[in-house]
């Protein structure tokens, strides 16, 4: 496929090049078995001296297809899929971290996440230290440890709505030896490539715009390949030394540029499996098919939206990076210009029952756990994705104990507009 092709371009052509008679739609590939007709084929791709399909567990067309198709709309080398957005930052950080190390991250990210790098992760031996993204490069630095693998962040955080100085990010992380991990599910490839700004590996919940219609859970990893692990080949042994389980096969020396997404697939996918079904891909493309359409009319309902909450009286206050009193609107102004995502946090004058009110209200916008797809829906995070938290831990996770996230569809905004106006002349006073 020619090269430099623009972001909508490759939202509709990229991944899949059918050949002369080949079909045009990408097919679904539902085997989990792939047929050779000698041994020998097949011992070199289980040995990775050759590239080819055996097992889906470990790579399947589909799943492939896509991947490529997201790793060209980051600007990536590479990219996998996995069967969740949770998958996917685990797998990110897994792939360079074992027990006995240590990741910095910024505390304003998604709660499922936040507890996987807080509680699961030191299960597994892998400590983690929360940092606010608005602290200093001296503060954030004072985190690192000689055993520190990894500096993570989201681009808009999940639910506060806060950007990330992606670029100051990117320079700790640098300046410490180790490579800067970015979740960019909310402003998506469409709104920001977070390698432009200095980032190394870049995630995605591909439940989220990426399918844009609530159809599959997925993840996705991107790896920019300009990360040099070799010149800390100390601090990354599982890519720099030898590994046991592929005959003394080193993924540096062997893939170059492609050595962490290589041994993504070839030992993570191996051991943990957490693969998305062919099928799942396949309706996860016909979303990025339209990704470029979508993001753009989320993007423009938002901004009315909460124009529409900064100026009702009822409203205590509004996060998001459009508004030009927005804290974080330079910020956007300068890795989102042309815009950031159609999920807004905001707050109304009163106590967490006003919220609970509010929603209870809602005619046309549903409750659900979800965000970013096509419907207009809501969520009182201290009530629901964040429940188990007390209201200081929430704070302390970038949580305000009455921040609605609403995360604003496709819709006529002016129908989104009035459900919202009737369900706070609803609430009492």
């Amino acid at each position: 496929m020619k090269d430099n092709l623009r972001p909508a371009t490759l939202c509709v052509q990229a991944g899949w090049e059918p050949a002369n008679g080949e079909p045009r739609v990408l097919p679904i590939y539902q085997s989990t078995t792939f047929k050779y007709d000698n041994t020998e084929e097949m011992a070199d791709l289980f040995d990775l001296k050759k590239e080819g399909y055996f097992y889906t567990r470990l790579q399947n067309p589909t799943n492939d297809a896509v991947a490529r198709k997201i790793a060209a709309l980051e600007g990536g080398v590479g990219a996998m899929l996995t069967s969740s957005g949770q998958a996917a930052n685990f797998f990110a950080v897994f792939n360079i971290c074992e027990a006995g190390d240590h990741i910095v991250t910024s505390n304003e990210i998604y709660g499922g996440t936040y507890n996987l790098f807080g509680v699961t992760l030191r299960k597994l031996g892998i400590d983690c230290t929360f940092v606010s993204q608005e602290a200093s490069d001296e503060e954030i630095s004072a985190a690192f440890r000689p055993n520190t693998k990894a500096l993570f962040g989201e681009t808009i955080s999940n639910p506060g709505c806060r950007v990330l100085d992606i670029e100051k990010f990117a320079r700790i992380a640098h300046r410490h030896g180790v490579p800067l991990i970015v979740d960019n599910t909310f402003p998506t490839p469409i709104n920001c490539r977070p390698f432009k700004w200095g980032a190394d590996i870049v995630t995605h919940s591909t439940t989220k715009y990426m399918d844009g219609h609530a159809t599959q859970v997925g993840g996705c990893i991107v790896d920019s390949g300009r990360f040099d692990w070799d010149a800390y080949a100390d601090k990354y042994p599982g890519l720099t030394q030898p590994d046991d389980s592929y005959h003394g096969l080193t993924y540096t020396k062997a893939f170059g540029k492609m050595a962490y997404m290589t041994k993504l697939t070839a030992q993570l996918m191996r051991d943990l499996g957490s693969i998305p079904s062919p099928h799942n891909a396949f309706l996860l493309n016909l979303g990025l098919e339209t990704l470029h359409l979508r993001v753009q009319r989320h993007c423009e309902n938002a901004q009315r939206v909460a124009e529409f909450l900064s100026q009702d009286e009822r409203v205590a206050w509004v996060h998001y990076s459009g508004l030009p009193d927005d804290d974080c609107h330079d910020l956007a102004s300068k890795y989102l210009p042309n815009g950031s995502c159609g999920v807004i946090a905001f707050g109304l004058k009163g106590d967490r029952q006003t919220a609970i009110d509010f929603m209870d209200s809602l005619r046309m916008i549903a409750i659900v756990t979800h965000v970013a797809d096509a419907r207009t829906c809501v969520l009182h995070p201290a009530s629901h994705t964040h429940r188990q938290l007390s209201d200081e831990q929430l704070r302390e996770a970038g949580v305000a104990p009455d921040l609605i996230r609403l995360s604003v569809g496709i819709e006529d905004v002016a129908d989104i507009l009035d459900d919202i106006r009737q369900a706070l002349d609803s609430i009492k006073k």
